[in-house]
């Protein structure tokens, strides 16, 4: 069977509806028929915490010279995507499954044709991989070149004739673009309705599976014969929708079955862990504060009327907590310390010499840790500030791309790969911005490793203030399925390190690596997120062969038994790719030099 290119557009009149398409997308929002094992990929645009909303403000505000109108829609969403049969041509019908090679090709060719159909106007474009079949949702400002307005109309087309011609152009363009993989456009000019963005979505969600076959065009007509019919209706926009259900359902009833399996697992682990809060209970049961109730009878004060009173003393006692309703106190507190330094009117030193003179050191080291947690318990509640990044300029992105390439000899292809990941970019002092991220499945920005590449002897080097260095990491992968985890896990001391190392593998192998494979700075073995690499079966340490860089191998190889050292030859691995490079070139000028002699 043929496979078909799919292209769904949606207007997005407001910033609600901005949003709300967003937290589908970026999974932001729990999303019944996804698969939470899988990660999506981010195209076009940073892997940062900015939110599409900002990104359209953002791009109007820069573009436009008006305010937009109030029904003037605010972006469009375009859905791409091809017929299961392109994605896993042997089985269709397998849904969550595609040969990565083409899935690939299939994300490379829709990309470059975003760009090229759009430019900058795209302003972000996500690779879902966790649903039954790959597919692209791409994010657009419709502003018009020529009046700098707001015009879906113009780019997409209106409503009725006007509407039909653009979108059937678009589609050819799209179709186009992806013909070299075998994909083809459907039959031109049908009359079949072509689905919306979000009524694709319930018709592939809606039960039971009915919503396309109310289209009279998948109903044979006069004369027609069973071939064409067939043929006919393989083609059709509706036929594919179904496709896509069936396949939905299947992958669904999978998940579901899974999803029981794990809910009857996490009940014992739940009871397990019951168990094990109780046992630490009766563990802690003796730093536990003291009883307000015993310091007050010692203090003094006597039981009378639900009160404890004395010393013009009229005091509630709650639990640990404490209150004088005494018309010249009206003073609470929260623990036994508390109500000594109250009653007594001494100070924190005082009130523990007290009570060890009361009570015996024990019981006093009991209410001082007491004290503590509590006020600890105060302090981390209060709002932190969030990291964020150092502000981007793009005018000086060339300039930061020519020191690592030509000073730093790293291949201009990744370079430019991990840019347009996010994961390097830079800053207004033309420092590298090298962006540490959590682990997590959708990865957030915890710091950022800075590096000077203006004039000639720059040699700063720092991280941005603000940086969690225990919660943030610089890495990137490279090989394999990207949502397979990694088989292989490569540690270097700094960024351009490990993308050197990158590199070097890449020159010797002459392509990616095989297996899916994870390169990432650390710079101290105690910030390693050890819960998830420890299942990873190839760690190589690369750190630098000093004193330094062999104690910090040695105390990956305690933390990651499965760890293996690597040396380099150089000075660090960066000065190992630029010797390998100046050899290479060595060795393809003599091999000109021999011949010319021949």
């Amino acid at each position: 069977m043929v496979a078909l290119a799919i292209l769904r557009v949606e207007k997005l009149k407001s910033f609600g509806n901005v949003g709300g398409s967003e937290k589908h997308t970026a999974r932001l929002q729990d999303t019944p028929n996804a698969d939470n094992t899988k990660k999506n990929i981010r195209l076009i645009g940073m892997e940062d915490s900015t939110a599409l909303e900002d990104l359209v403000k953002t791009k109007i505000a820069s573009t436009t010279k008006h305010k937009p109108r109030k029904d003037a829609v605010l972006c469009s969403e375009i859905f791409l995507s091809a017929s299961p049969e392109y994605f896993r041509p042997h089985d269709p019908s397998k849904a969550g499954k595609w040969n990565y090679e083409q899935m690939a090709d299939f994300a490379y060719a829709s990309r470059t044709w975003l760009i090229n159909t759009y430019g900058d106007k795209c302003v972000r474009a996500e690779l879902h991989l966790d649903e039954a079949t790959p597919h692209i949702h791409a994010y657009v400002v419709p502003i018009n070149d020529k009046t700098k307005l707001l015009s879906h109309k113009e780019m997409f087309g209106g409503d009725g004739r006007a509407a039909s011609i653009k979108l059937s152009k678009l589609q050819d363009s799209y179709a186009a673009a992806l013909a070299p993989l075998g994909i083809e456009r459907g039959v031109k000019g049908s009359k079949a309705t072509h689905t919306k963005v979000k009524e694709y979505y319930q018709a592939v969600n809606s039960e039971p599976l009915t919503a396309v076959w109310e289209n009279q065009q998948l109903a044979p007509t006069p004369f027609e014969s069973a071939r064409t019919y067939i043929n006919r209706i393989q083609q059709s926009d509706d036929f594919q929708a179904i496709n896509h259900q069936l396949a939905d359902r299947k992958f669904m009833l999978e998940r579901l079955k899974s999803a029981e399996q794990r809910a009857r697992t996490s009940e014992k682990e739940r009871q397990r862990l019951e168990k094990r809060v109780q046992l630490l209970e009766s563990q802690t049961q003796q730093l536990r504060d003291l009883p307000n109730e015993d310091v007050a009878w010692e203090l003094g004060l006597h039981h009378d009327q639900q009160r404890w009173k004395g010393h013009k003393h009229i005091i509630n006692i709650d639990g640990a907590k404490f209150y004088d309703f005494a018309p010249e106190q009206q003073k609470g507190g929260s623990c036994a310390i508390d109500l000594v330094m109250h009653v007594n009117q001494c100070n924190f030193r005082q009130a523990i010499a007290w009570l060890d003179e009361r009570f015996g050191e024990a019981l006093a080291e009991r209410a001082a840790i007491a004290h503590a947690r509590k006020a600890t318990a105060l302090i981390i509640q209060e709002p932190r500030p969030k990291f964020q990044l150092p502000v981007e300029d793009k005018a000086l992105w060339q300039a930061v791309s020519n020191y690592l390439t030509q000073k730093r000899g790293i291949g201009e292809n990744l370079v430019q790969a991990l840019h347009e990941r996010g994961l390097v970019y830079a800053d207004d002092q033309q420092n590298a911005v090298f962006v540490m991220r959590n682990l997590n499945r959708q990865p957030l920005a915890k710091g950022a490793f800075l590096r000077g590449t203006r004039g000639e002897n720059n040699m700063f080097k720092g991280y941005e203030k603000g940086t969690l260095r225990r919660e943030g990491w610089f890495y990137f992968y490279l090989g394999g399925e990207p949502t397979t985890p990694p088989e292989k896990l490569v540690l270097c001391k700094s960024p351009i390190d490990a993308i050197s190392f990158a590199m070097l593998e890449y020159q010797v192998r002459g392509d990616v690596p095989p297996t899916r494979s994870l390169y990432m700075a650390v710079d101290n073995p105690n910030s390693l997120p050890l819960e998830r690499l420890r299942h990873i079966p190839n760690v190589r340490v690369a750190f630098d062969t000093d004193d330094a860089g062999n104690a910090a191998a040695r105390a990956v190889k305690e933390l990651l038994p499965q760890a293996t050292r690597v040396k380099c030859e150089a000075v660090d691995w960066n000065q190992q790719l630029i010797d390998y490079g100046r050899q290479l070139r060595q060795q393809q000028q003599q091999h000109k030099e021999d011949d010319l002699s021949l």
